[in-house]
């Protein structure tokens, strides 16, 4: 073999090492710009239900970040530690195919990065609340006492 092509080979592989290597670096550039973006875009807010489809009971909760609310109920059925002990019980009776876990409300995100959603979300649960009643024989939500001064 001759030096020329020993160094056609030798640049031929350099050229696809950094090539390889630039890619790598952006893969890494991009997952991370990826991870940022996702952690500062605005997850959906609103309001869930959870419904016993054998007796028809509803929970109405709300939450600033609905996929993580839904997936900490379930996850609190499923162990048995959920602090609502009437779902509780129906759960651990009837199994997890016999609930059904769903949003049925969104709050659209407001253009100010710093709003703070919690009353907006308070009032939205109110309305679902007034409108579903999911209390005693009809629901798992407990009745919130007022406290005034």
């Amino acid at each position: 073999m001759t030096n020329v092509v020993k160094k056609a080979i030798l640049l031929c592989f350099l050229s696809q090492y950094i090539l390889l290597f630039t890619l790598t670096e952006i893969q890494a550039v991009d997952k991370r710009e990826l991870k940022k973006l996702y952690k500062q875009s605005p997850k959906p807010m609103g309001i869930l239900q959870v419904k016993n489809l054998s007796s028809g009971k509803i929970f109405i909760a709300s939450s600033q970040n609905l996929p993580g609310k839904l997936n900490s109920i379930m996850f609190q059925l499923d162990n048995g530690s959920h602090v609502n002990s009437e779902m509780q019980k129906d759960f651990n009776e009837v199994g997890k195919e016999n609930f059904s876990f769903e949003i049925i409300d969104y709050l659209e995100p407001k253009e100010d990065p710093l709003y703070d959603y919690t009353e907006d979300l308070k009032i939205l649960e109110q309305m679902w609340i007034e409108k579903l009643q999911p209390f005693n024989e009809r629901g798992y939500n407990r009745h919130k006492k007022n406290h005034f001064n």
